[in-house]
């Protein structure tokens, strides 16, 4: 398993931020490596939501589920991320900083079955792939939803 953390300040309120990642339907807005996501069942998003979502060039075996474990809006959100070759559990922090949102991000991220050879590969790259996917989302607010 790698562990991941690292932290952003998004210049929006915290409310903002957190409705807008909490939502993974979003997520193909500002992470170049998800095509597509979708809600499944009705409702706001909440603790018990889940969500699929397709990356980049995985084809439909590399289709995600993702289950809103815990939601305490807006401070944090916990989900459990699973597909055929990983498995994610992490959380998402917001804290107001006068205006300003500390974004916080904590995951255990861990390949499965066959990938799990790659699994060191995985803990070189994917704190700088966090961390690129958290920037462009502070672009993306930031940027008025451009």
């Amino acid at each position: 398993m790698a562990h991941i953390r690292g932290e952003v300040v998004i210049d929006a309120p915290v409310e903002e931020v957190f409705d807008f990642v909490a939502d993974e339907r979003n997520e193909p807005k500002y992470n170049r490596r998800i095509v597509r996501a979708e809600k499944l069942g009705e409702g706001p998003v909440e603790k018990g939501s889940r969500f699929v979502a397709q990356p980049t060039g995985m084809g439909a075996g590399g289709v995600m589920t993702v289950e809103v474990t815990e939601y305490e809006r807006p401070r944090r959100f916990r989900n459990l991320v699973r597909s055929s070759y990983m498995q994610v559990d992490g959380t998402v922090s917001f804290t107001d900083q006068g205006g300003v949102t500390l974004l916080r991000w904590d995951w255990e991220m861990g390949l499965i079955g066959p990938m799990k050879l790659l699994s060191p590969v995985l803990a070189l790259v994917a704190p700088r792939w966090e961390r690129r996917n958290w920037v462009t989302l502070k672009r993306y607010i930031e940027s008025g939803y451009a």
